[in-house]
C-alpha cells in the first residue's frame, strides 16, 4: 500500500450510523482510520440494531443533536477530512449541511448510503435531492452500483454502464466519483476512480465469501484517511483499495449472515 507523508497523523470525522454488529457504519470507519494510522472523531447520526443477519431497527438521533457533535469536534479537534456515511432522512442531511458550512475547505468524502447490504433501506424517501446537495460539495463520492442507478437514472449492468454511470455525476458537478463494481458480475470485481483528469482502473480477482459487511463503509473511510495524511486522491484511493482487499481476505468468518471484514490485519501483518 501507498504511504502517508511522515509524521501525519490525520484527523477524520467520521459522520454515520452506529452498527452494534461492529462490521459496518461508525465502528468500521474508526477501525479502518485507527489501522491506517489516522485519529478518528465521530459524529452519529443513527443507532442501529444490527448484526450479520441484517438491521433490525433503527432509533435516528435528532438533527441538532448531529450538528452539535460535528460543530464540537470541529471547532476543538478539527479534522483534515471528514467521512458521511448513512444520514438517514433529509432534516438529518440538512444539518449535516449547516454544520459544515461552518467549516469549509476540509476534504470530504460522500458514501452515499440509501439500502444495507441485507436489503433494509437506510435511506428515507424524499431525501435524495439533500444527498445531492451534499454529494455536490464532495471531493469524492463513493456509490457502488445500485446507488449509482438512483443517483443517475441509468441501469447499471457492466463496467461500461458504471462508467456511464460515473460520467454522469462527474459532469453534473461532482468533483472525483470512485464507482463501486462490487455488484457488477465477473470474476474480476473493476472499480473506477474518475476525475476530470482520466480515470483509473482498480481491479482484483473477485474474492468468494459472504463476509463482505461493511465494505463500502471501510472503503470510503480508508480513502478519507489517506486525504487526511497528506495523500493525492489517486494514491489515497489505491492504498484503500487494497487494504480493504485484504481486509475482505482476512475476514474472520464471524456470524451467521454476512460477515465483517479484519481491519485490524494491519496491525498484526499478514
Amino acid at each position: 500500500m501507498s504511504k502517508a507523508r511522515v509524521g501525519a497523523l490525520g484527523r477524520v470525522l467520521a459522520i454515520a450510523g452506529s452498527d452494534s454488529g461492529g462490521g459496518a457504519g461508525v465502528q468500521a470507519d474508526i477501525k479502518t482510520i485507527t489501522a491506517l494510522g489516522g485519529y478518528a472523531a465521530s459524529a452519529i447520526t443513527a443507532v442501529t440494531v444490527q448484526n450479520t443477519l441484517g438491521v433490525h431497527g433503527v432509533h435516528p438521533i435528532p438533527p441538532p443533536i448531529i450538528a452539535a457533535q460535528i460543530r464540537a469536534v470541529l471547532a476543538d479537534i478539527g479534522a483534515d477530512a471528514i467521512k458521511t456515511g448513512m444520514l438517514g432522512d433529509a432534516s438529518a442531511i440538512e444539518a449535516v449541511l449547516d454544520a459544515l458550512a461552518e467549516f469549509p475547505s476540509i476534504p470530504l468524502v460522500v458514501d452515499p448510503v440509501m439500502v444495507a447490504k441485507g436489503g433494509a433501506s437506510l435511506l428515507a424517501d424524499g431525501a435524495l435531492g439533500s444527498l445531492r446537495r451534499l454529494i455536490a460539495l464532495a471531493d469524492v463520492v463513493t456509490p457502488n452500483a445500485p446507488e449509482a442507478a438512483v443517483l443517475t437514472g441509468f441501469p447499471i449492468e457492466t463496467t461500461d454502464d458504471l462508467r456511464r454511470a460515473g460520467e454522469a455525476l462527474l459532469t453534473s458537478g461532482v468533483r472525483a466519483v470512485l464507482m463501486k463494481g462490487g455488484h457488477v458480475g465477473g470474476d474480476s470485481v473493476i472499480d473506477l476512480l474518475i476525475t476530470p483528469a482520466g480515470e483509473t482502473v482498480l481491479e482484483g480477482s473477485r474474492i468468494a465469501t459472504r463476509h463482505t459487511h461493511g465494505t463500502g463503509c471501510t472503503l470510503a473511510s480508508a480513502c478519507a484517511a489517506g486525504l487526511a495524511q497528506g495523500l493525492r486522491l489517486e494514491d489515497a484511493v489505491a492504498r484503500a483499495w487494497a487494504y480493504t482487499a485484504e481486509a475482505i481476505r482476512q475476514a474472520p468468518g464471524f456470524g451467521a449472515g454476512a460477515g465483517p471484514l479484519d481491519h485490524a490485519w494491519p496491525v498484526r501483518g499478514r
